[in-house]
């Protein structure tokens, strides 16, 4: 028979030294609750290796930006003898990149040159505040591009004539707005998908965490396909809408290529759009009330010739 394997033990400052932290740390830990007890043998305490799990485990979560209390919560909600490995697989499923891209580095000459040639380094200080740009440690001159699909997109809104600050102005309302359509996805996802996770304490299990983790790889390209979708949507309906407005406003033949909204009755429209379907439907309107037009003229040409042969006619 196989004697059991010694669970190696610690005392506190061994296990501050193991787990590179301080006594000091490891007591304000347990004064918080974030650590089990550790075991009293005569006038010593002595912790196990699940301590020094534990441990790591909050430094992780620390380094995520977590603070002591959220940690705490979590582990209360969590650690309740069934571990902690799947729900720290889906925080880190969900703190990962959302995106395939890989960021890139740039030299200050190259950004310089890729800008006109010459230094701005307001416009430098703003992309850095506003994270496009990211100083790295022991070179001033070189930075990391978190994104460089959106570097490449404000060079070519430069070529094309838009001033710095008015790119960073535009990024600015632009990311506030794509904030919220972000916080509006993920509040519809929690309510119909991750509710049954985080509401129900039995569903707290690492097998479940990992089904979460799972869902959360499944709706990231949801997430961005609805988005492009939407956008492209969009982007031609209110591009069209502009076009054909500007030209409605400065064509010299507006009077007769012009273009104008004119409202209709939504019963009129709903009939249209049942009959030849909605996208046919503003075409087949143009066209009616062109054929109408047509008609029109022709019955007054037709009305006008028979006056004129019935005056000749006449005695």
């Amino acid at each position: 028979m196989t004697d059991a394997p010694v669970q190696k033990t610690y005392r506190i400052e061994d296990l501050a030294h193991q787990t590179r932290t301080t006594v000091r740390t490891v007591r304000a830990y347990l004064d918080r609750g974030l650590l089990p007890r550790p075991e009293r043998q005569g006038r010593v305490n002595l912790y196990s290796e699940a301590h020094v799990t534990r441990l790591h485990q909050i430094a992780h979560l620390l380094d995520r930006g977590y603070t002591l209390a959220s940690i705490k919560e979590l582990l209360d909600a969590w650690d309740t003898g069934r571990g902690l490995g799947g729900v720290l697989g889906l925080v880190t499923e969900v703190e990962g990149p959302w995106t395939d891209e890989r960021p890139d580095r740039i030299t200050r000459a190259e950004l310089d040159a890729r800008f006109g040639g010459t230094p701005d380094e307001d416009a430098v200080a703003e992309a850095v505040e506003l994270g496009v740009l990211e100083r790295t440690d022991g070179d001033p001159d070189v930075f990391l591009v978190p994104s460089p699909q959106e570097l490449s997109v404000a060079v070519e809104l430069h070529e094309a004539g838009v001033p710095l600050p008015a790119i960073a102005s535009h990024l600015r309302e632009l990311r506030g707005q794509v904030e919220h359509i972000a916080a509006r996805f993920l509040q519809f996802t929690t309510e119909y998908v991750f509710a049954r996770y985080l509401d129900d304490p039995d569903r707290r299990t690492d097998a479940h965490a990992a089904e979460a983790a799972s869902l959360v790889r499944r709706l990231r390209p949801l997430a961005q396909q609805t988005v492009d979708a939407e956008l492209a949507r969009a982007m031609r309906a209110l591009a069209t809408r502009q076009l054909r407005t500007h030209l409605g406003a400065h064509s010299p033949g507006e009077a007769l290529t012009g273009e104008r909204s004119v409202p209709l009755p939504t019963g009129t429209i709903q009939a249209v759009e049942r009959l030849v379907g909605r996208e046919h439907a503003s075409q087949f309107i143009a066209l009616a009330a062109e054929r109408e037009v047509r008609a029109r003229a022709l019955d007054h040409l037709t009305s006008g010739t028979l006056i004129h042969k019935e005056l000749r006619e006449s005695p």
